[in-house]
């Protein structure tokens, strides 16, 4: 049933598995795959590529999971683990690309290539992975959920993940799909129903009833990939495509093809799958960062940090009296400004040397993760949608319509937005601005940095960024 307090998930606790691994708050959470006594298994070289095609080799035992690389990754790379890390599996041939799931054996992942593609293992952050479970109301629109006649009308956020994830009830997801016909170039418009058993299509309109349903496909033997070409490649109606894969197919035939009218139910259907598909193994590998750490509710958590961070505070030594700053918010944006300051001292004071400091500001953005250099809207677009479509992901380019100015793209509500960054000169001096010159900044970091707490004239915060990083 579903309790009184709506956030907390009725879901029996997934015990520890390694608790030894949990006491002290800076060893990473490895599982039993890299433990040293692993040394006598078989072991096999991957080679795993970042953004920007630098790649790295690395020896790991044949069972390793997905969740595992990353951890190697992270590590030997001093990377900050925030849990969004993620293994990207890419067929370059058919412009598919999946996030592998964190508990998924790698070795079985490129056992289902076929030798001679150019298939490829990604690192890289996927803010979207989890995002259901902390917000699964946005994930699946009343429009496209029907729930079992037995329950209410109305369920709440904590139960439609439980319907998700018992194994007795299931939420039937439907609405229209445009599905490729086997053999042909056409395109189908057909109404679809998301079931335990697998996906099927109506043949006469929006009717379920059993003599008018169609078996399109089943999950347990496949993979499901989204389309990252568009339309370009398949001839598809739209954007917004994903595809079934058998596992050992003899290649593009065997592809179900389909395509959605826009993100959100492309979204919907995918994490539906995923659900279907992994159950309650996908709450366990969301929640096995947290696993040992902490007593509160899983749903509402966020990442520990470590001790030494925890005793730190934030002050403010502004008034007479010093205080201790209690809401994070106002803490991180004391702390931008106080750096804004020190940066503003420093700028004035290097001036005052005659110091060409003019031409430094105006490339100071060109060292910092979140500035990608010339890459083209559609390339923008397609890292944005990689990265996981939650608000707040963003990147900064040039622009190439004008090349005096910057686009800031971003993603909200399932959707990515370009804003132009234009440079203003007043008395002399180069500002850049966001909105015609009400707010002005005068280098790029100055701007990220003031939208990461303030939405200003965006329709969010900047929260995470994508960034080019090299193996």
């Amino acid at each position: 049933g579903i309790s009184k307090d709506d956030n907390i998930l009725e879901i029996p606790s997934i015990p520890n598995p390694f608790p030894e691994l949990c006491c002290s708050p800076f060893t990473s959470v490895l599982s039993a795959s890299l433990l040293p006594k692993a040394t006598s298994r078989k072991k096999q070289v991957i080679k795993v590529y970042s953004e920007d095609d630098t790649s790295r080799a690395l020896e790991v035992p044949s069972d390793i999971t997905a969740r595992d690389v990353c951890q190697l990754l992270i590590l030997k790379n001093h990377y900050i683990d925030d849990h969004s890390w993620t293994l990207f599996e890419q067929l370059t041939r058919t412009g598919l690309g999946r996030a592998i799931e964190d508990h998924e054996l790698v070795m079985e992942v490129q056992s289902n290539w076929v030798t001679e593609e150019e298939n490829k293992l990604y690192f890289r952050k996927n803010y979207a992975k989890y995002e259901f479970f902390k917000n699964p109301l946005s994930f699946f629109p009343d429009r496209m959920i029907s729930f079992p006649s037995e329950t209410n009308a109305a369920v709440s956020h904590s139960g439609i993940l439980q319907m998700f994830l018992s194994s007795s009830t299931y939420p039937e997801i439907h609405g229209y799909l445009h599905a490729k016909e086997q053999g042909k170039k056409s395109w189908k418009k057909l109404y679809f129903f998301l079931r335990r058993s697998g996906l099927y299509f109506s043949t006469k309109g929006t009717s379920k009833e059993p003599r008018h349903l169609q078996f399109f496909c089943e999950f347990s033997n496949s993979d499901m990939y989204m389309s990252l070409t568009g339309k370009k490649i398949s001839g598809a109606p739209t954007n917004y495509g994903f595809c079934f894969k058998p596992n050992k197919s003899g290649g593009t035939r065997d592809l179900k093809q389909l395509c959605a009218d826009d993100e959100q139910s492309r979204t919907c259907w995918m994490t539906a799958v995923r659900l279907l598909k992994y159950g309650m193994q996908l709450y366990q590998n969301y929640m096995q960062p947290y696993q040992g750490r902490s007593v509160c509710s899983p749903l509402n958590m966020t990442p520990m940090r470590s001790i030494s961070e925890n005793s730190l505070v934030a002050m403010d030594f502004s008034g007479n009296r010093s205080r201790v700053i209690e809401n994070p918010t106002e803490a991180l944006s004391v702390a931008v400004e106080e750096g804004l300051a020190w940066r503003r001292r420093g700028c004035l004071r290097l001036n005052s040397h005659g110091s060409p400091i003019a031409m430094s500001s105006m490339a100071i953005h060109r060292s910092q993760s979140w500035f990608h250099h010339k890459i083209s809207r559609e390339e923008a677009q397609r890292l944005i949608l990689q990265h996981g479509l939650v608000d707040g992901v963003f990147l900064v380019r040039d622009s190439q319509s004008n090349p005096k100015t910057f686009v800031l793209s971003l993603s909200h509500g399932l959707k990515i937005k370009h804003f132009q960054i234009v440079p203003l000169e007043d008395d002399g001096k180069l500002f850049y601005t966001l909105d015609d010159g009400h707010t002005r900044f005068t280098d790029l970091i100055q701007l990220v940095e003031f939208y990461q707490l303030n939405k200003g004239v965006l329709p969010c915060k900047l929260k995470h960024y994508c960034a080019r990083i090299a193996l």
